[in-house]
């Protein structure tokens, strides 16, 4: 290596330097998860690991962390604080059979590199997404997107045999327009043909995206609101992300997941609350005692104090 012209760096955090490997992921890899009916989720490659994301957090802090304890805090403020470039040096490929309906929606998240399966090239198989008939629900009235109650069960099983035999129908027509003319089909392009499809014919893709945009897609696609069959994936989505990363899914979870929001106007409320708490004789190191009990300490807490005293 010498003679190409390399040295090595005089620094203690990066005089040498391993590909990181996590050995919960290698253990997985190329392994399907399944999902719904005929899809599934296979992890096909990843890059970096939680040092990866410390190690680009200390080209900013220099050797400011160093102790495990310090090195989970620093995760913790990163994401907490949205200090979203130390996380975008991570990126993890998936390879996801889904039905077309849930790629629509998936793929509106453009930060992500794409590739999928042509059917411009290839033949689609005949497999299509149908819900079992306790996901079949009626418009639900205060969600224009959503689903409300459940459809009883002979009406529900009435509706899945309409989708089958559409998707079977439709389907049959596809194999008849790509045949040629001496299989008395019509020998149409595939370009063409494919057209006539269901929109819960599966198709499949891989998908590559960085840590940063991934915990932004599992945040919207997990959360309960979002449609229930690509919240299935985010959930498989979310397990691979736990072996991955486990203290960035901790801080994920502790501050998107589960966490909430507050406007202006809610926290001129909050902080009310706490004066007339004060006044009743709520002392800052009771309050300090109180904030240590449910976990939050140090900068954090002294983050949560700034929020409500202002």
């Amino acid at each position: 290596m010498k003679s190409m012209g390399l040295v090595p760096i005089d620094n203690d955090d990066f005089k040498t330097l391993d590909r990181p490997h996590v050995q919960e992921l290698d253990d997985i890899l190329g392994l399907a998860w399944p999902t719904l009916d005929h899809g599934f989720v296979r992890l096909i490659d990843y890059m970096g690991d939680q040092e990866a994301i410390i190690q680009a957090a200390r080209v900013s802090y220099g050797k400011g962390t160093k102790s495990v304890t310090e090195d989970t805090s620093l995760l913790h403020y990163l994401y907490r604080n949205r200090h979203s470039s130390p996380f975008e040096m991570c990126e993890i490929k998936l390879h996801v059979k889904l039905p077309i309906f849930i790629a629509r929606q998936w793929i509106r998240h453009r930060t992500a590199s794409v590739n999928e399966y042509s059917a411009r090239y290839s033949l689609l198989d005949n497999e299509f997404y149908l819900p079992t008939a306790d996901k079949v629900a009626c418009q639900s009235t205060d969600n224009k997107q959503g689903r409300g109650d459940v459809l009883p069960l002979d009406k529900a099983l009435e509706v899945i045999k309409i989708l089958r035999e559409d998707a079977e129908r439709n389907y049959a027509d596809y194999e008849k327009l790509l045949a040629p003319e001496d299989q008395k089909g019509f020998d149409v392009a595939r370009e063409l043909g494919r057209i006539n499809l269901t929109l819960n014919t599966y198709t499949q893709w891989y998908w590559k995206v960085d840590l940063h945009n991934l915990l932004h897609f599992l945040s919207l696609r997990i959360d309960s609101h979002a449609q229930y069959e690509i919240r299935v994936y985010a959930q498989i989505i979310s397990k691979i992300l736990k072996l991955w990363v486990p203290d960035v899914f901790e801080a994920w979870e502790e501050y998107s997941l589960q966490a909430k929001t507050f406007s202006r106007s809610q926290i001129a409320v909050l902080r009310k609350i706490l004066a007339f708490a004060q006044k009743a004789g709520l002392s800052e190191q009771e309050l300090t005692q109180y904030l240590q009990i449910q976990g939050v300490k140090g900068r954090e807490a002294r983050e949560f104090k700034d929020l409500l005293i202002g």
